[in-house]
């Protein structure tokens, strides 16, 4: 286990009903004007958004609403937002939704508190610790982002799906009601379980050694989420199973895991340039790429492959063959993907990139890391290309 710092200043207000408390928290804060901030209509429809209102106004405070946020988050809206805000006077912003709807409000907070372009932050010309405050209500179980340091926004100009890290960013606070998941369509759960997994798989499969103590805690994590997203898809309105979702997909993400070793996020960074070329949905295109990572490089640690496929999916350990033991996990891993109904390959994802447009996504996956990416084993341009062909 190799020295490590672990912050994670969210306050968690988790179960039925709690959305309820937005305005009081906020209050409590030092918030006295909301920007409201979400995506399509489905929040109207269903009353959540005129309960929010409510609980805002019964707070004391004023509040200005900003929809249309969609899936890969663009940096268009992000910029009407921060104009909104200065013009409205806000100085407490509140997404309602999942990773897209608070990760374009931290872009928003980001260029609130700063003086500056936000592309410059997000294509890693310039740095910053100061962030407006920023607290959520989480509508789906999927990115962590309603406790994690990251965001990730789409430049639409070249369609480059970029990210930013810091303890800044962290919410103020997390409300989480699971039954406000119910609804979800079960590609968007399934999607979003796949996500949970991968970010602690991310940090799973590592070099690190002597890290059995989280090892442990990341494996009873990802036999959870297995289970209860098979449940959650065939029953939505199982709540035990939408709560251990919704909060494993904050403790997969909020760096927990990621603890005393060295992570890799190879895979988040492939899928990163395939979301900005084809605007899919994250999970299912982690889940398209991950199995053709997984074979590219499971040579470079097969022991730690094997001990994925034990201990997660229960295969049984051939002892005079580690690397058979460690491609049952692959495969393992790709079976559950489509008991979900989730794709395991570029074609079943729905995209079918010619060999110019995969030597483009490779490029700029390997130059968001100076020339390479990944640390379970370090991945160029030509390796990226090999395993984009290797997922059609």
């Amino acid at each position: 286990m190799i020295n490590f710092e672990f912050y994670n200043p969210t306050k968690v207000i988790f179960g039925k009903g709690v959305e309820a408390e937005a305005g009081k928290v906020i209050k409590e804060m030092g918030g006295h004007k909301v920007l409201v901030h979400f995506g399509g209509d489905y929040l109207q429809k269903s009353g959540t958004l005129d309960r929010i209102h409510q609980g805002l106004t019964e707070a004391g405070l004023e509040y200005v609403d900003l929809g249309g946020v969609v899936p890969n988050p663009r940096l268009g809206l992000v910029k009407e937002g921060i104009r909104l805000c200065r013009e409205e006077g806000v100085d407490f912003l509140l997404p309602i939704g999942g990773g897209s709807a608070i990760d374009s409000a931290k872009g928003i907070g980001y260029g609130l508190a700063n003086d500056f372009e936000l592309e410059d932050l997000l294509l890693g010309k310039t740095a910053t610790d100061k962030i407006a405050p920023i607290g959520c209500i989480s509508t789906i179980a999927a990115t962590g982002s309603e406790t994690s340091n990251s965001m990730v926004i789409t430049i639409e100009d070249g369609m480059l799906k970029r990210s930013y890290n810091h303890d800044c960013a962290r919410p103020k606070f997390a409300i989480m009601n699971p039954e406000l998941t119910y609804t979800l369509p079960a590609y968007q759960t399934s999607s979003g379980a796949s996500d949970i997994m991968m970010h602690t798989m991310e940090r799973y499969f590592t070099n690190t050694k002597d890290v059995d103590l989280i090892d442990r805690m990341a494996e009873g994590l990802l036999v959870s989420v297995r289970e209860a997203a098979l449940t959650a898809v065939k029953d939505p309105e199982n709540y035990e199973a939408r709560a251990t979702l919704m909060w494993a997909g904050s403790l997969s993400h909020n760096g927990l895991t990621g603890t005393g070793r060295v992570s890799d996020f190879a895979s988040h960074k492939i899928e990163h340039e395939l979301g900005g070329m084809f605007d899919v949905a994250h999970g299912a295109g982690l889940c398209a790429v991950w199995g053709s990572w997984a074979r590219y490089v499971y040579k470079t640690n097969p022991a730690r492959f094997a001990q994925f496929a034990v201990r997660v999916f229960d295969a049984a350990q051939n002892f005079y063959d580690t690397e058979a033991t460690a491609l049952k996990g692959i495969e393992a891993w790709e079976n559950w993907c489509r008991s979900i109904g989730m794709p395991t390959s570029l074609r079943e994802l729905g995209v079918t990139p010619t060999d110019a447009q995969i030597e483009e996504m490779a490029e700029k996956c390997v130059a968001t890391g100076g020339g390479h990416v990944g640390f379970f084993q370090t991945l160029y341009k030509e390796d990226v290309i090999k395993i984009f062909q290797m997922a059609r």
